[in-house]
């Protein structure tokens, strides 16, 4: 009896090493090639990703980017959308810090309210970086800002406006979103190039005649445009400071039937953006690279974390996109049937 006992307690162990062998792919039968063990990923950690809004496409393709890029090296991202609320945003960025991430990345809803959350990140050794929205204040520390050379693309806004009705002349209104310094830096360089158009002797003057906010977005955008149009019946041009309040304006001006006197300038090149510039009713936009700039944000966290300090700000400047570039887009081309 003893020794059945042994001899099932030995089979047991017998099978139950085999079984770990058989799953780990370390021991083979006899005559086949050895199976290697699975590839394992190993995550070096997490990065905190608050974005502005996850209803604009073009923070989505910042967000999928940096994903994408992060995995590369062995980080996920975590990210969440702050729709535009301050106070959501930093709420997040605490939870972030709760979680223990590895580093952290906003765009600003505040570019100035937000400094007291950074500065609690800072307390708690987690590096911060910003993209598209850039941190304006003292109180925390940003280790990179990358973005758009926004202040360069307000000047190409204004230098396609002035293009578009310098020689008229005409009243403009511009659809701001105030609370975000990418887009003051937009209006400011739009302004700069329409102030020295004005300065010149004998030109027909363009007149910002009205700023509004438009919130960066389509039913914002729709709203203002509505008024504007109302209290300057002669508008003949609007710069909005992005796609979607400028698609917002467009619907305003079809509304009002106004949608061929009132031409528009906008500010992205998101997908909807151009489909509406090939379509004739945007004039053109001042284009952005939001997959870039996900993938640099990654390039220089993987930097910081490898010991090397990366630049305060990073800058990639944008270009004009009309109707002709719309046509020759493989992204809007037609599927082939």
């Amino acid at each position: 009896m003893l020794f059945r006992l042994q001899f099932t307690l030995a089979f047991l162990l017998l099978t139950f090493v085999t079984g770990c062998s058989d799953r780990s792919g370390t021991s083979t039968p006899s005559g086949t090639s050895e199976v290697k063990p699975p590839t394992t990923v190993t995550t070096k950690g997490a990065i905190g990703f608050s974005t502005l809004t996850l209803t604009n496409p073009f923070f989505k393709i910042i967000a999928d980017t940096m994903t994408e890029e992060a995995r590369k090296h062995g980080y996920e991202v975590v990210v969440v959308s702050a729709d535009q609320d301050v106070n959501r945003q930093t709420t997040q960025i605490e939870e972030f810090i709760v979680k223990g991430v590895s580093a952290i990345v906003l765009n600003p809803c505040d570019s100035r309210a937000i400094g007291t959350a950074i500065r609690k990140a800072n307390d708690a050794g987690i590096p911060v970086f910003t993209n598209d929205i850039k941190y304006d204040g003292t109180e925390g520390r940003v280790e990179c800002h990358i973005a758009t050379d926004n202040f360069q693309g307000g000047r190409l806004a204004g230098e396609a406006m002035v293009k578009l009705i310098g020689e008229s002349g005409g009243k403009v209104a511009v659809l701001h979103y105030p609370d975000v310094e990418s887009c003051q830096l937009r209006v400011k360089g739009f302004t700069e190039v329409i102030d020295a158009h004005n300065a010149k002797d004998g030109t027909a003057k363009i007149e910002i005649v009205v700023t509004l906010n438009g919130q960066g977005a389509r039913e914002a955008g729709f709203a203002v445009a509505k008024d504007a149009i109302e209290s300057h019946p002669d508008l003949v041009a609007v710069f909005a400071i992005n796609d979607l309040s400028a698609i917002g304006a467009r619907s305003a001006l079809e509304a009002a039937g106004k949608a061929e006197q009132v031409r528009i300038i906008g500010f992205d090149g998101t997908l909807e953006g151009k489909q509406a510039i090939l379509a004739g009713k945007i004039v053109c936009d001042p284009i952005q690279f939001p997959d870039k700039m996900g993938q640099t944000t990654i390039e220089m966290i993987v930097k910081y974390f490898d010991g090397e300090k990366p630049p305060a700000e990073i800058l990639i400047p944008s270009n004009l996109y009309y109707q002709e570039d719309a046509m020759k887009d493989p992204e809007l081309a037609t599927p082939a049937k």
